[in-house]
């Protein structure tokens, strides 16, 4: 009986490693794109679905330092490929105080923690139907923000999402 399953626990382990093998490892890469007069950065998601997300940053200058009306496209180009951008990267936007309104397209679906975290000066957003999650504290400190509107397509809102946004008086 023990070797018995000796043999099925090193059948598993030898199965295990095999598998691990065949999977090519991840390489996150970034690039940037221009467009409607912003350049923001892009971090690829997936090569083989040509997904990419706006780039996650813990500072403003590592995500995307930027200012005004901001237009994320739906797909992107690295000069080689194209991508279609599905999420806005965890403190993608952190910090940009002078940004004063996101327009998001379809194809994004997740809009990260903390991914608009300080952008006091944001005064308006549109929240497409895609959108599904819209994680944990991701507007935190939007005091420009008086209104916003969440489609019924969102199904998570993480905590504190509207943490510090004074200025919101209309939630629907």
């Amino acid at each position: 009986m023990i070797a018995q399953l000796q043999k099925h626990v090193r059948l598993w382990f030898l199965t295990a490693i095999a598998l691990l093998a065949a999977v090519p490892p991840a390489i996150a890469r970034d690039f940037t794109y221009e467009y409607a007069g912003q350049t923001l950065t892009y971090t690829v998601l997936s090569e083989e679905d040509k997904t990419c997300e706006t780039k996650a940053g813990y500072t403003p200058s590592a995500g995307n330092p930027v200012s005004g009306a901001v237009v994320i496209p739906e797909t992107v180009s690295d000069g080689t490929d194209t991508y279609t951008v599905i999420q806005i990267g965890v403190y993608a936007f952190y910090g940009c105080s002078d940004l004063t309104s996101i327009t998001i397209p379809n194809s994004i679906t997740t809009i990260g923690n903390l991914a608009f975290n300080g952008c006091s000066g944001l005064s308006s957003i549109t929240i497409p139907s895609s959108i599904t999650t819209i994680g944990e504290s991701a507007f935190y400190g939007c005091s420009g923000l008086s209104s916003i509107e969440i489609p019924n397509s969102v199904t998570e809102i993480g905590n504190y999402v509207f943490s510090n946004c004074h200025g919101l008086i209309s939630v629907i």
